[in-house]
């Protein structure tokens, strides 16, 4: 199982500052296709993404206990 963590406006979006999933095997990019079919979550695409607090790219593959968090671009002003 894997804790799936949102920050920002994902937050917003999911409605949880957390959720859990069993992705173990399957690849960021996997992951954010789940995301945003299953809750909705759009903009979890463009979202960076950490694995155990180490940032990461949509090939890496999720191990089962990984916590996977995902930080929307910021701009600004």
């Amino acid at each position: 199982m894997n804790q799936i963590l949102f920050f920002a406006g994902l937050r917003e979006q999911a409605g949880e500052e957390s959720i859990e999933l069993d992705m173990n095997g399957r690849s960021i990019g996997e992951l954010k296709e789940t995301l945003s079919s299953r809750y909705a979550i759009d903009k979890v695409k463009e979202s960076m993404a950490a694995v155990n607090e180490e940032f990461v790219q949509d090939e890496e593959i999720v191990k089962d206990g990984d916590t996977i968090a995902f930080i929307p671009p910021v701009s600004g002003g």
